[in-house]
């Protein structure tokens, strides 16, 4: 409680002290989400994320974990352009009762050449000149989850997290921020979850280090300077709801019937200001739809729906159509292994603007002290 309450006078003191403003899309590199399983079901999650990736999607499904879990992810988005990675780890304290985790998320664009020495003063081109650099976002999360012993089924959770953006030697910034999270899991299979990502706002300070000539050259091209200024991101709310069936003859290892079908509902609101979602208002709602069909716990076959948005039609000026992004996805469990495989982006195939995607997690057998 006590990270907690720091990060949270951390947060009013940057907010006070400075002019900040709250963008439509700010630290936008953490809501693409982790996660093969995730990325499959269309981002579906808040209400059944109940493993390591928990720590991303919901804090509360962290208490889900029995034992340590390690995972981790590796993809490549716009075409390759960019990397996206994620690991993460939850270890119970007290199995059934209380899971801490920690989880670290990187997206960089590498290797970007500057070019703002390239022609020298006296007109020439010195391609000796040109640096490569990265623009990198990085976000490490703190988390916290317990479950209450006098109405079981609930679970809760907050994240704590440490923001580190870098521009080259251009610009950086620092942000904190806090999430927190909710599930209520029913015994005839329905569950429920909600997340309020941001909750008290979460602000990055930048600073900016341009050179003289950087600035000269800068402005003679008519670009704007950048100086010192905080941003900040506004509150995300997302709820869910989830039902699962399991059918067919009886697993003789489980002792659960040997199919499952699961279907998930998110419906993410913004307030930040009108967004490109399937209501856009000064309230934005993003709805996101997700299955899951399993055999016996060991196989997995996933489809979601999201980023539902209105574009404009190909060669029409102001006659919208509907536009929505279907993902599938498939996983496999092994005894304490799981490998996930998603591939989303499937309505820009012919633009090449999708993503391969495959996450692992392990599970170590040495548990936690068992709560009674």
């Amino acid at each position: 409680m006590r990270l907690f309450t720091l990060a949270l006078f951390t947060l009013i003191f940057f907010y006070q002290e400075s002019s900040a403003q709250i963008r439509t899309y700010s630290n936008e590199f953490l809501a693409i989400g982790v996660g093969s399983r995730a990325l499959g079901m269309g981002n579906a999650q808040v209400a059944i994320t109940n493993d390591v990736t928990a720590a991303y999607w919901n804090p509360a499904g962290l208490n889900e974990v029995d034992k340590t879990q390690i995972g981790f992810q590796h993809a490549q988005w716009f075409a390759g352009a960019g990397n996206y990675n994620y690991g993460g780890i939850v270890i119970p304290l007290e199995q059934g009762l209380r899971n801490v985790g920690i989880s670290f998320i990187r997206f960089a664009v590498d290797d970007i050449p500057n070019t703002l020495n390239l022609i020298q003063p006296d007109g020439t081109i010195d391609y000796d000149q040109i640096e490569y650099f990265s623009a990198a976002d990085n976000a490490i999360i703190l988390s916290y989850a317990q479950t209450f012993r006098k109405l079981e089924g609930l679970n809760v959770g907050g994240n704590v997290k440490i923001i580190r953006r870098k521009v080259g030697p251009f610009a950086n910034s620092w942000g904190f921020g806090i999430d927190l999270g909710a599930q209520y899991n029913f015994d005839f299979g329905l569950k429920l979850g909600a997340n309020l990502r941001d909750a008290t706002t979460t602000p990055n300070s930048w600073t900016f280090n341009w050179s003289e000539q950087e600035q000269l050259i800068l402005a003679q091209t008519g670009n704007i300077i950048p100086e010192k200024s905080v941003e900040l991101t506004g509150q995300r709310l997302i709820l869910g709801a989830a039902y699962e069936l399991r059918f067919g003859k009886e697993s003789i290892e489980t002792g659960q019937k040997k199919f499952g079908l699961l279907t998930a509902l998110d419906m993410d609101f913004t307030f930040d200001g009108r967004r490109n979602t399937l209501i856009s208002s000064a309230l934005s709602i993003d709805p996101h739809f997700g299955l899951e069909l399993d055999y016996d716990q060991f196989i997995f076959l996933r489809a979601g729906f999201n980023n539902i948005q209105r574009k404009l039609k190909e060669g029409s000026e102001t006659d919208k159509q509907l536009s929505i992004q279907p993902n599938v996805g498939i996983g496999l469990k092994i005894k304490n292994f799981n490998v996930d495989y998603a591939f989303t982006g499937l309505n820009n195939l012919n633009q090449g603007f999708y993503s391969n995607v495959i996450s692992f997690s392990f599970t170590l057998d040495r548990g936690s002290k068992k709560y009674n």
